[in-house]
């Protein structure tokens, strides 16, 4: 097996902020991501490496983990250890035994959380973190009777659009056991936002079945910039609307729309459009604003006549 440098898989220092890793994964994934590279296996590979690490590093308690192993492995190596003959069972991570744990998706589930066809994490993940599946006894000796117990609550990242976190969406998860669970995630959701599937973890022994929280991860747009539930974006404006008068379109996430431009006005003015933003989580009937920033456009190419004119403008002002 072998070591996996996480850090070195998202271009980041062992010093990053939570904030400095998720903008390098941010970029990453949308760069690496099969929709943008379809038929690609190296950009599948790479994409599935960048996911792993963002799941091992964004979470303290995996990131910590990660760390200790990391600074064993250095002081094995550098004292002359060959990898081979690592001892990897004392990392090793098995459900119980007072041990902190967190179920890890499986391939099936990996592949419905994530569009299809990137497969699950790495074997050196799954021994830090968990499969999920404890070895079974090899000694033939009869299991002792265990308390029927409520299951372990699961927690996985999935990815949406800022359109379908704009109109809501579904995603359908696929156990081991064959089960389905469609999962709504609702008009509005955040960075960050966690969806709670109650009863839909790990089942537990005898008892009910634990929560399973799906993590949001919202890309980034190529034309709109989220804050909140508000939106940015960016008006190209021509040089005699701005100095006129007139209208321009405006994008929004569900049509166009038109915008005076009053006359005189200077780049970078902003106008704020209200109730055009996103939806608010918890009550999708109101929306936040959207701000439409002037981009000033200069007329490019001028003939004769026009360079005519605007020297004669030039003359009326006395510059």
């Amino acid at each position: 097996m072998e070591y996996r440098d996480y850090y070195q898989v998202l271009g980041v220092g062992k010093n990053a902020t939570h904030d400095e890793i998720k903008k390098a994964y941010r970029k990453l994934a949308r760069k690496h991501h099969p929709d943008v590279n379809p038929g690609d296996k190296n950009a599948e590979e790479k994409f599935k490496e960048i996911n792993e690490a963002y799941e091992a590093l964004s979470d303290p308690e995996k990131r910590k983990k990660y760390d200790q192993f990391g600074a064993h492995w250095q002081q094995y190596t550098r004292a002359g250890g060959r990898p081979e003959d690592f001892d990897w069972s004392q990392w090793r991570s098995y459900p119980g035994g007072g041990q902190t744990y967190t179920r890890t998706v499986t391939p099936e589930e990996f592949e419905e959380l994530f569009g299809g066809g990137l497969g699950g994490f790495s074997d050196f993940f799954e021994m830090l973190f968990g499969r999920g599946t404890p070895p079974r006894a090899a000694t033939g000796r009869r299991e002792p009777h265990v308390r029927p117990a409520r299951g372990r609550d699961a927690e996985h990242a999935i990815q949406v659009t800022l359109e379908e976190a704009f109109r809501g969406t579904t995603r359908t998860l696929q156990w081991e056991d064959g089960r389905r669970i469609e999962a709504r995630i609702p008009p509005g959701v955040k960075e960050g936002s966690r969806i709670r599937l109650s009863g839909q973890g790990q089942p537990g022994p005898g008892g009910s079945a634990g929560d399973l929280y799906l993590r949001v991860q919202v890309l980034p747009h190529s034309t709109f910039q989220r804050e909140g539930d508000d939106l940015r974006v960016r008006v190209p404006v021509n040089l005699y609307t701005a100095l006129l008068g007139g209208q321009v379109e405006v994008p929004t996430l569900d049509r166009t729309v038109r915008l005076t431009i009053p006359p005189e006005t200077s780049n970078g003015k902003t106008f704020r459009l209200r109730g055009l933003g996103m939806p608010r989580l918890n009550n999708p009937s109101q929306r936040g604003d959207l701000y439409a920033t002037a981009e000033v456009q200069l007329p490019k190419n001028l003939d004769a006549e026009e360079r005519r004119l605007f020297q004669k403008l030039r003359e009326l002002r006395k510059l």
